[in-house]
């Protein structure tokens, strides 16, 4: 078998040179059988060293080629399907992250949506509540005024205790609430003015002094409306009581046994009886042209302060006194020697005071206190009639 195999190697390339030079010569058994086949060893080798040579050459590399290219379009392929695989497994947590962050909306909505039906809920109740509360149990005033309510409950209480109270002033459809002084000189003061601290902003426009404003427990201001139904009752007579404390707590006082004001039409006018006290009438000044008894309110957005078209003032043009005091209101004619409502326009200015209160008379080796506090008060004093 070997013998035959090296026998057809030795043969080949004779065939393919008659085939390659189109020479029709056939060879016959004894042509191959003349054959030196004692050389056939040593040819073969030669032969079997050329064909493998073009073996070599050309039939492996066109293998080698097909199979890298074979391998290469697997790997291509592979990478595709894996390159599918994801996209897909990526689209599939994306779509599963936003349904649950749906859920989580869904139930963060119905919560929310309970918790507004809740909050109405309750709002209603307790609208229902107040409307129930003041259908059914009405509050009742306990007075006309401060020194009504002393009046109608010294003979049934030992001691009346300072406080808040509820008013309703005669021929009045309001009822208010107003701080009754119940121990300062023999009590019954309705309190219509109270500076402390400083810590109430008195710079404000007509509306909140004709109204009221701050907390009646500590600085406030009543309001002219209210005064003015305290003062203007049927039969009654009111003492204006101005009470001061300075910086050093050095105490004074100004008292007017005759206290009144007009109507808002009339800009809330002051009226003033006799005075009495030790901190001077500061009210009525030196001479008439400081003179505020009488005079109109004013305030930073209502100007009847006789100043027209201005004032002068210790060589200076004042145009506005509430400008002139820091948007304050008072009872100003040409500014004059009292506000009790001052604040200071520059705190630094002013060694850091928080209030500017003006009631120039009061006066120690002629320069006027620093105030620290003011209090200002009515209360009923006996008629004629």
């Amino acid at each position: 078998m070997m013998w035959t195999t090296a026998v057809l190697l030795l043969l080949l390339p004779h065939l393919l040179s008659s085939t390659d030079t189109g020479n029709g010569t056939n060879f016959n058994q004894s042509e191959i059988d003349s054959e030196d086949l004692s050389d056939a060893p040593g040819k073969g080798q030669k032969l079997l060293g050329g064909v493998k040579g073009r073996d070599t050459c050309s039939i492996p590399c066109d293998i080698t080629v097909k199979l890298l290219r074979d391998e290469k379009h697997s790997v291509c392929g592979q990478l595709q399907q894996s390159l599918l695989a994801f996209g897909r497994s990526t689209r599939k947590l994306m779509r599963d992250v936003m349904e649950e962050q749906q859920r989580a909306l869904d139930i963060l909505s119905t919560q929310v949506t309970e918790l507004m039906t809740k909050v109405q809920t309750l709002s209603s109740e307790v609208q229902r509540s107040n409307t129930e509360m003041y259908s059914v149990k009405p509050v009742q005033s306990h007075g006309r005024d401060c020194s009504d309510i002393k009046d109608s409950l010294v003979s049934v209480v030992p001691k009346i205790p300072s406080g808040i109270y509820i008013v309703h002033p005669e021929n009045t459809d309001s009822s208010f609430e107003v701080f009754c002084e119940m121990d300062y000189m023999g009590g019954g003061w309705t309190v219509m003015q109270r500076r402390t601290d400083g810590l109430t902003d008195f710079k404000r426009p007509w509306v909140d002094y004709a109204d009221g404003f701050g907390n009646l427990a500590g600085e406030h201001w009543l309001g002219l409306k209210k005064v003015f139904y305290i003062v203007n009752q049927k039969d009654t007579r009111f003492q204006l009581h101005v009470a001061l404390v300075s910086n050093d707590e050095i105490t004074s006082y100004a008292s007017y046994d005759d206290f009144r004001l007009d109507s808002e039409t009339q800009f809330f006018s002051i009226h003033l009886g006799r005075y009495a006290g030790s901190a001077g009438d500061a009210f009525r000044g030196y001479d008439q042209e400081q003179n505020q008894d009488t005079a109109p309110f004013s305030a930073s957005d209502v100007d009847n302060d006789g100043c027209n078209p201005f004032c002068s003032i210790e060589n200076r043009t004042v145009e506005s006194c509430s400008t002139q005091h820091n948007q304050t209101g008072w009872w100003f004619n040409q500014c004059g020697l009292a506000n009790l409502n001052g604040s200071p326009e520059n705190a630094e200015q002013n060694q850091g005071q928080r209030t500017h209160i003006l009631w120039d008379t009061w006066r120690q080796n002629g320069v006027p206190h620093t105030i620290k506090s003011v209090s200002i008060k009515i209360r009923r004093i006996a008629t004629n009639n």
